[in-house]
């Protein structure tokens, strides 16, 4: 079998199933249209589209939530893809929000205990995971310091550093969430989600940040299969080219230098064939790894699922009146 040709099969009945998805449960909320963080990235241009298509441009509304650290790409992307749907949108910048709560600072002061020669004044930074393919199941954090665009040191992240910096950062996507919600209660809409299920499986979001939404779509959708509904809704080519990012670091970091660490369809083919019990001759033939490799990659997922868990968790409920 091809894994890819599954994947991308019948694209055209998963898009009507998703925009279905889409109005069902809507109207089950009782609620009059769907609001979305629009980034500039495929997920979300995909979602816009969908959007647009079941519920009508005017019963949709884009948010662009920049930040000081965020590229100028982002917004530039979630602009066109806005108005060429016909959607009305706002820009709302969040890092007011992040300033009263010093997560600039605070952050500053991390990389500066790891990255003595650190300036904000002229370093960008990126958080940077090193290639599964080639270092196997290394799963050490490194920050990168960029001077005119290029890298000019990388050092180690201490374990308690690292956890820090995730709780800092994740605040960002905790921001917009707010943001999201005081729209989308004002209007009576839904928070609509942009979580794929490459994504989910990996733990690649904020607990009640960018995964605190009233519906998620694309929850059973492999990034590649994303990519697949964008051609196919027409998406702008320069959005489908741009390489994914959560884009929460001065220097631009794509998923695949810090969450897959690995090109996305040679990941999404190993999820395919762990979900579906495939054999090991099948994703050999599939990816082209070793036979050695992929064992090691499908082990690196497991324990990648099980210390995510958590973050897909709802809230534990203890039941005393039974």
């Amino acid at each position: 079998m091809q894994i890819m040709d599954e994947l991308n099969r019948d694209i055209d009945e998963v898009a009507l199933t998703l925009r279905h998805f889409i109005k069902e449960k809507i109207v089950g909320f009782k609620k009059k249209g769907a609001v979305i963080g629009v980034s500039g990235g495929v997920d979300s241009a995909v979602i816009l589209a969908l959007c647009v298509q079941e519920l009508g441009a005017e019963n949709v509304f884009g948010l662009l939530l920049p930040e000081k650290e965020s590229a100028p790409s982002s917004k530039t992307l979630g602009e066109e893809i806005c108005e060429s749907l016909g959607v009305a949108y706002e820009e709302v910048p969040i890092s007011p929000i992040l300033e009263a709560l010093d997560i600039y600072n605070k952050k500053d002061q991390v990389i500066k205990r790891t990255c003595p020669e650190y300036d904000p004044k002229i370093h960008e930074t990126s958080l940077v995971l090193p290639d599964f393919l080639s270092t196997g199941a290394v799963n050490v954090p490194y920050l990168k310091l960029f001077k005119d665009g290029e890298a000019v040191a990388q050092h180690r992240l201490k374990a308690s550093d690292y956890l820090e910096i995730i709780g800092l950062q994740g605040v960002k996507q905790r921001s917009r969430m707010i943001v999201q919600y005081m729209y989308a209660e004002k209007k009576n809409y839904i928070v609509c989600g942009t979580t794929n299920k490459t994504e989910l499986a990996l733990g690649q979001f904020v607990k009640y940040g960018d995964g605190g939404v009233d519906i998620e779509p694309l929850a059973d959708c492999y990034k590649t299969q994303v990519y697949t509904l964008a051609k196919y809704l027409n998406v702008n080519e320069e959005i489908i080219k741009r390489p994914p990012s959560a884009d929460t670091w001065s220097h631009y970091t794509s998923d695949q230098d810090f969450y897959w660490r690995m090109p996305i369809q040679i990941m999404d083919q190993l999820l395919y064939g762990k979900e579906h019990n495939l054999s090991l001759d099948v994703i050999e033939k599939n990816t082209g790894l070793p036979r050695e490799t992929i064992q090691n990659a499908l082990k690196h997922i497991e324990r990648v699922e099980t210390t995510t868990e958590y973050i897909r968790a709802a809230p534990p409920t203890c039941f005393i009146n039974r």
